[in-house]
């Protein structure tokens, strides 16, 4: 999107596995007018114009750590407004080509977007989780806590030995022992 009477950036890269040279690389306004066009020798070379559009500025470099082909279209008006395609064409790739497209849309006043409903609403879905996540935590802090008081209170009502039940007079108990009857 850009604002009527100014200047706009077209960004272009594009990526090679083998290198490049003398590559030829272009721009089209609605898929047929030609608005620039330029060429590059190798890596080490910057890019030198084939034609242009007087309006049409080069702002990339190909000797920098990308391939940037970008162009700035300068006094945008109304009638610039459609599809700007960038076309890279690499003999050393055995002429392979690539494109890629850019949608221009020339307005006359920029609007601020309200992102206030936005806002209220991520605020609100990010505090429920929040707070959901804050009570998962103290279920399981109050889960743990319980398990271990019921831990202890098992240590306590378990006896040691069936041989130690004095209480109930059982066998192997430490209870008196009756003699046996003499006869």
């Amino acid at each position: 999107m850009a604002l009527n009477n100014s200047n706009v950036l077209l960004p272009c890269v594009f990526t090679t596995c083998i290198g490049f040279q003398d590559l030829v690389f272009s721009w089209y306004f609605n898929t047929t007018e030609l608005i620039y066009q330029g060429k590059i020798k190798n890596k080490a070379t910057e890019p030198t114009p084939i034609w242009h559009n007087p309006r049409v500025e080069f702002v990339g470099s190909t000797t920098k750590k990308d391939n940037n082909i970008s162009i700035v279209l300068n006094g945008v008006e109304f009638s610039d407004a459609g599809k700007y395609t960038c076309h890279v064409k690499n003999p050393k790739e055995r002429n392979a080509q690539h494109n890629a497209t850019i949608f221009l849309t020339v307005v006359h006043k920029m609007v601020e977007t309200d992102n206030t409903v936005t806002l209220i609403i991520v605020g609100v879905v990010g505090g429920l989780i929040g707070l959901l996540i804050l009570f998962m935590l103290i279920k399981r802090v109050v889960l743990f806590i319980i398990k271990k008081t019921q831990d202890g209170k098992k240590e306590c009502l378990v006896s040691s030995s069936g041989n130690d039940n004095t209480e109930n007079g059982l066998a192997g108990s430490k209870a008196e022992q009756k003699a046996p009857p003499k006869a």
